[in-house]
């Protein structure tokens, strides 16, 4: 399915929204400053039967809260989805983004942290009101891995398609990552100005000594096609 590549204006301020005692930071408004950590971008050795229960965790997650009922987490002893990794879990429906929320650093084990996103972009994000039960069958799931960032110096170590984009000035912070430059069609220049104006900074700002510029890449996982329920058309 094509996205439709739209961002919603915010009108938000950079408060913190906390589930379970854990910060979140949207895919467009960080609100934690960033220590630069130097590491490689490494991909996750997840295996197919890793990838499946990580869909099947977000999906039955946002379904249980639909239902009132608490997310049950199952137990694995994969060392993939054991290991701490940052990760966002975006939402899209008929293409349209409908929610997009993750830990931008390796706080919990991964899939308890796909579980905490997926349920917080589906409940949580200020840019759309809560998932009601009638659309959670046309949500298409995608999970992206983050790796470490790295603060940068010089804007051409930028590589559109491989890099997302997290700045920083003052209380001002914003992330992309790295598939929205790829889905909108954007260069460096456009990624690096969209990724301002997401920190509620001028689209120059990224120019500024001040301006604080890190880049890390992401294993981009996707739902595969579900089976169609007995019954259904």
């Amino acid at each position: 399915m094509k996205r439709i590549c739209q961002f919603p204006k915010l009108g938000l301020d950079m408060s913190l929204f906390p589930v379970n005692g854990l910060t979140l930071l949207l895919i467009f408004l960080l609100v934690a400053p960033v220590s630069p950590t130097l590491g490689e971008e490494k991909s996750m050795d997840l295996s197919a039967a890793d990838q499946e229960l990580l869909f099947r965790v977000a999906r039955e997650s946002i379904q249980a809260h639909l239902k009132g009922k608490e997310a049950v987490l199952p137990k694995t002893n994969s060392p993939a989805l054991l290991k701490p990794s940052g990760v966002f879990v975006t939402l899209h429906r008929h293409g349209r983004l409908r929610g997009c929320i993750g830990y931008l650093e390796a706080c919990k084990p991964l899939l308890a942290a796909v579980q905490d996103m997926a349920i917080a972009a589906a409940f949580r994000d200020p840019r759309f009101p809560p998932l009601r039960e009638e659309e959670l069958a046309d949500l298409d799931l995608e999970i992206s891995i983050l790796s470490p960032m790295q603060e940068i110096r010089n804007v051409e170590e930028i590589e559109v398609g491989r890099h997302g984009i997290y700045l920083e000035r003052g209380p001002c912070r914003g992330l992309l990552l790295p598939q929205v430059a790829t889905e909108c069609g954007w260069d460096r220049l456009t990624f690096l100005q969209q990724t301002c104006v997401k920190a509620c900074l001028p689209p120059d700002a990224w120019k500024d000594p001040a301006t604080r510029i890190f880049i890390f890449s992401a294993q981009i996982l996707h739902e595969p096609p579900r089976k169609q329920e007995p019954g259904a058309l």
